[in-house]
């Protein structure tokens, strides 16, 4: 199964316009510069030791002539004017789900098309990113050639190892693309003695004639594409290292920019969700709609003078259920502070005991609740497992009414550490984690539903059917053992060779996900899938993590924003079938 993409979106081409025109004036051109070969002891050189010629870009327009069109460009999108041309850096700012990948790909074709550009390098904060452009790239080859008359292009990610690819990159007359992770190459020294410690692009190579790498690359004056640049140049170090690429311009694209230079497009969350480019989001906040069949106290202070407490409890809001915190004093009844609920009759205080290191609160049923201590809360294990079973009964439900549209539904777990969904035996055979466990048995139970019968009509064994229906992508050691990803104390993937193997595998999957012939549908991932991987019919999020900040939220959410496929790959519109549900384990509500 392919994906089929679109080329004559408007709000995309949009955006690629809102770029490619702000070269409007600039003729077809090309720079030159020589390559010498290698010869260590040549003391003077000839026209004939010069025997390669590298190709780069050149840019032949006025700052003026730039400015105007860049006014013209932002006039036109409603978006506040550049008053003078401080940097060639101009941002994009496109909603998750809406296509940003593909945006700035077919920009480059457009710029090359329209003025001779031949020379690109895209920079990415993650092996993640770095492996889903990748991933875009290889699934459009056959899309863009059909569009741009068959032109010739090549893209590679940068590695180390493979310098003749720079070389290539820096003389070839065709479109060369390449894609590199920002730590490839911030890491640069000007002190000779440190010269090993500095990244192989910074140092003298024998392959590239004595050269170091980047000075290849830097004399193509490439256009530099910065996606997702919060996370690329968030530091000196980075902006120094971007500008060691002798960049022609930046392009900056992200949905959650930090600063804006030079914003050209604008599509953020509000549009796109009224032009329905992306799902619409619900969320099922399990924990608080399931857990307040108790009474809920969470004693949170307590006050002598005067004597008072205050507490949380659970409060009828509008005929829902929210968790408050509230002052007590020795004439509260909770019953009517929680407004009617049931479960609080006969919680009228009977007591609020100070005695240092010694409080509580005794209410007149006898039921005592100490200083910072908590009862009718349910535990954190049955909020997940509540959690995996309703995520399992949304999917089904979806399967019955997307099913027949030739759309398979998938739903994404995040986990807080993998062993909670596999681990191993004494002898290192795999087992299932309590994660694991629970999803079958929960999928057992549930399949037997005589509203989901259509759906199983062709299964014989249930028990071997439920092994073959979830998965996990984790990164993996030296010895074959999974593990959680690494992260930095931002919260962001840190890069190593297991990670990159694990993000490779999923995105050669991607497609493979999509039909029917694949039995897996649910998907457990610790880090892995929280940025740069996306799948169209992702339609289910359950967050068996904490998450608690609102770039983590906005990621993991990412991963299931946009429009899904048929098993013809075609998109389907329409909220009806557009709908990513949030099972969470706190309050997505206000984020969502």
């Amino acid at each position: 199964m392919k994906i089929k993409f679109e080329s004559d979106l408007n709000y995309q081409n949009n955006a690629i316009n809102s770029i490619v025109n702000i070269f409007e004036g600039q003729e077809i051109c090309q720079s030159n510069f020589s390559i010498q070969r290698q010869d260590k002891h040549l003391l003077q050189r000839s026209l004939s030791d010069y025997d390669e010629l590298g190709i780069g870009n050149r840019l032949e327009l006025l700052d003026d002539e730039l400015l105007t069109n860049i006014q013209n460009i932002q006039l036109k999108n409603g978006l506040p004017q550049s008053k003078k041309l401080n940097s060639m850096d101009f941002s994009v700012e496109m909603e998750t789900g809406t296509g940003k990948t593909y945006v700035y790909l077919k920009s480059i074709f457009e710029m090359n098309k329209k003025y001779g550009f031949t020379k690109f390098i895209i920079v990415v904060p993650s092996i993640a990113i770095k492996e889903g452009t990748k991933k875009t790239l290889d699934i459009t080859t056959e899309h863009f050639k059909g569009i741009f008359d068959n032109v010739n292009y090549d893209h590679f990610i940068y590695d180390s190892s493979n310098l003749e690819q720079v070389r290539d990159f820096a003389t070839s007359s065709d479109i060369r693309i390449m894609v590199i992770n920002i730590d490839a190459f911030k890491k640069s020294f000007t002190d000779p003695e440190k010269d090993t410690k500095a990244n192989i692009i910074h140092r003298q190579n024998d392959r590239l004639n004595g050269q170091k790498p980047i000075e290849f690359i830097a004399s193509t004056n490439p256009i530099v594409i910065i996606d997702e640049p919060q996370s690329v140049d968030n530091t000196d170090k980075s902006k120094v290292a971007i500008e060691t690429l002798n960049p022609l311009c930046r392009l900056r694209y992200s949905a959650t920019h930090i600063d804006k230079h030079n914003l050209m497009y604008k599509l953020d969350s509000i549009d796109a969700y009224e032009q329905k480019l992306v799902k619409q989001i619900e969320v099922a906040n399990v924990k608080l709609d399931e857990a307040h069949n108790n009474a809920y106290i969470k004693v949170m202070s307590i006050k002598a003078n005067p004597r008072s407490a205050k507490i949380e409890i659970d409060i009828n809001n509008s005929g829902r259920t929210s968790r408050k915190t509230i002052t007590i004093n020795s004439r509260s009844d909770l019953y009517e502070l929680s407004k009617g609920r049931d479960v609080y009759d006969g919680y009228t205080i009977n007591d609020i005991y100070i005695e240092e290191d010694n409080e509580y609160i005794e209410f007149g049923n006898g039921v005592i609740v100490k200083l910072k201590e908590v009862v009718g809360d349910i535990d954190n294990d049955s909020i997940k497992r509540l959690q995996i079973r309703k995520t399992i009964e949304e999917h089904l439900d979806k399967e019955l009414r997307l099913n027949p549209k030739g759309i398979k539904v998938l739903s994404l777990f995040f986990l807080d550490r993998v062993s909670n969904y596999r681990q191993y035996d004494e002898e290192k055979n795999p087992i299932n984690g309590k994660f694991a466990n629970w999803f079958e048995e929960e999928y057992l139970a549930i399949s037997k539903k005589a509203k989901y019968n259509t759906l199983f009509n062709d299964i014989k064994n249930f028990d071997d059917n439920v092994k073959t229906i979830h998965n996990g992508y984790f990164s993996t050691d030296k010895k074959g053992v999974l593990k959680d990803s690494s992260s930095n104390v931002k919260g962001e993937l840190k890069g190593n060779k297991d990670d990159e193997d694990t993000f490779s595998l999923i995105m050669k999957d991607k497609e493979k996900l999509l039909s029917f012939e694949s039995p897996l549908r649910f998907i457990f991932s610790h880090s892995a899938l929280k940025e740069g991987w996306d799948n169209p019919n992702v339609f289910q999020i359950c967050t068996l993590n904490e998450t608690n900040s609102v770039m983590k939220k906005r990621q993991e959410i990412g991963r299931g924003l946009r429009i899904c496929v048929n098993q013809d790959g075609d998109r389907v519109q329409g909220f009806y079938v557009n709908t990513l549900t949030v099972m969470a384990n706190e309050s997505y509500e206000d984020f969502a």
